[in-house]
Formats: C-alpha cells, structure tokens, sequence
C-alpha cells in the first residue's frame, strides 16, 4: 500500500494531479478542493494516498492530509458511494464541516455534492453518524485556531464558547453546516466570550 508520494508537481487538471516521483509519473485523482492547497507546478509537493483496486483498474487517490483521506476511506464503507461520489462530497465540504453535517443530521448539506442526492446523503448520515465525534471535530478546529498572537489554543480552551456559538447560530436559523462553517472561520482567542464568537461569526455570513 503507498501511503504518501512525495515529488515535483508536473501537472493539474480539473480532477487529477500528475506527481514526478524519481522519474516516473504518477496520476492521482484528487477532490476539487485540493487544487487551491498546491504549489505552483515545479514545485515539490507531500499527497497522502490511497489505492482503489478492482477488477478492471487500478487508481490512485490523493489527499492532502491524513485526515481527509481517512474520512474519504469512510465515505466508500456507505452503502451507493463509490470513490468518485466520495471525491465529489469532499470537493465541497471539508472533512470538519463534514463531520458537523453528519453529526447534526444535515442531510440537504451534503446532498449539494455532485452526484449526491438526498438518499444517499441519508444513508452517510445513518452509516457513519456513530463513527463521528463533536469532540473531535472541536479539537481539529482549535489545533488549526491562531491567537492575536499568533500561538495555537489548546484544545480545551473555549471548545465549550465555540460548541455554544454553533448552537445559538442554529437557534437563529442558520444550518448546523453553515453555523459550524462560520464559527471555524474566526479567530477565536481564549478570553473570547460566546457573544463575542457569535458576532465575528455572523460577520462572515453572506
């Protein structure tokens, strides 16, 4: 199993990426989303990968972080999503936004993803809601959370202000995707109240 390519970025298409890997060219399908974390083309780049056998190919899927391919690994355990549904669903989620529409039973979120509709967005919900943690998804959200300062807040400060701000978002009527979106997109320092979160947060709603 290849579990990350690291090589010089030769090419980027709409879907794919072509890596120089010691002379040889490897082709990775990647999500949409992956196309605005890469490097100009000549540069050295890291992709975690995955390999998908079957019967009539072989491919290879490529991810930026360890944790995006894990929620990828199981979003093809959902009963009707293959591989490509999959790279669809994280196109247009990130794998916290994700982890909320899952957990908070936001099936119309993810159905906006190619190739999903609310069926099969019912069946991700029911498949992996119990293998999804609100706890985890606040600690990735503070390990990436920068103080004025520039210094990272530890997981436990203001998780409990930030969980509070995402429910009284919902209460104003916002989805719970929308709401989690909104909160991860401030700077949440850890004398911040929950007013406070709450304001920044509806800042960044359009």
């Amino acid at each position: 199993m290849i579990a990350f390519v690291r090589g010089i970025l030769d090419t980027v298409e709409e879907d794919r990426i072509i890596i120089d890997h010691q002379g040889m060219g490897l082709e990775l399908l990647v999500p949409g989303s992956i196309l605005q974390e890469l490097p100009q083309v000549g540069n050295e780049v890291k992709i975690y990968t995955y390999m998908h056998v079957r019967e009539d190919a072989m491919q290879l899927f490529g991810f930026r972080t360890r944790e995006e391919k894990e929620m990828f690994k199981l979003l093809i355990t959902v009963n009707g999503v293959g591989p490509k549904v999959a790279l669809g669903i994280l196109s247009v989620m990130d794998v916290d936004t994700l982890r909320f529409a899952i957990i908070s039973d936001d099936a119309k979120s993810i159905a906006k993803a190619p190739g999903i509709g609310n069926k099969t967005a019912s069946k991700v919900i029911l498949e992996l809601k119990d293998k999804c943690h609100l706890e985890d998804m606040l600690d990735s959200m503070a390990e990436t959370m920068e103080t004025a300062e520039g210094r990272p807040v530890s997981g436990e400060d203001n998780k409990e202000a930030r969980n509070d701000a995402i429910q009284a978002l919902v209460a104003l009527g916002y989805s719970a995707t929308e709401a989690a979106r909104a909160v991860r997109a401030v700077s949440v320092t850890v004398d911040m109240t929950v007013e406070d979160i709450l304001k920044q947060s509806l800042k960044t709603i359009v």
